[in-house]
């Protein structure tokens, strides 16, 4: 997507998300319940951020992660909005945010849950992945 015309195809929540730092209502957004096989792309560069491997239900009501796809995606960066200390995690190719990492995720996963928002991600199921460009991912879901 061009950064310019974001306003433009985003939804509302999506842009306030993924440009304005928002965060979407907990339990009312689209894949903090989905268990189908696939992957999570960043929605505005479409890079691989998350595959539903290591995907679990936190309880929170946002899809929650062990681990991304690929480090070097993921940027982790100090957050003390809202009068609180949290790492922000945004997306390296688009700067867009993504929500935060936590140190309360399965400790037999390496103890981090990346508290990701729907509006932020994209899902290609696991049967779409070839035909969308990312067959690549196939054994990572």
């Amino acid at each position: 997507m061009n950064k310019e015309n974001l306003k433009e195809t985003l939804s509302p929540m999506q842009y306030n998300v993924t440009q304005q730092n928002g965060t979407e209502p907990p339990f009312h957004n689209e894949y903090w319940n989905e268990t189908a096989d696939g992957i999570y792309v960043d929605l505005v560069s479409g890079k691989p951020l998350f595959s539903s491997k290591d995907k679990y239900d936190a309880g929170c009501g946002w899809p929650s992660f062990t681990k991304p796809i690929e480090d070097a995606e993921v940027l982790e960066k100090r957050d003390t909005s809202h009068g609180m200390i949290r790492t922000e995690v945004r997306s390296k190719t688009a700067d867009s945010h993504l929500g935060h990492v936590f140190p309360d995720g399965p400790v037999e996963a390496g103890g981090l849950r990346y508290c990701m928002n729907s509006a932020a991600l994209r899902f290609i199921r696991k049967e779409d992945l070839e035909a969308e460009g990312y067959g690549e991912y196939k054994d990572l879901c």
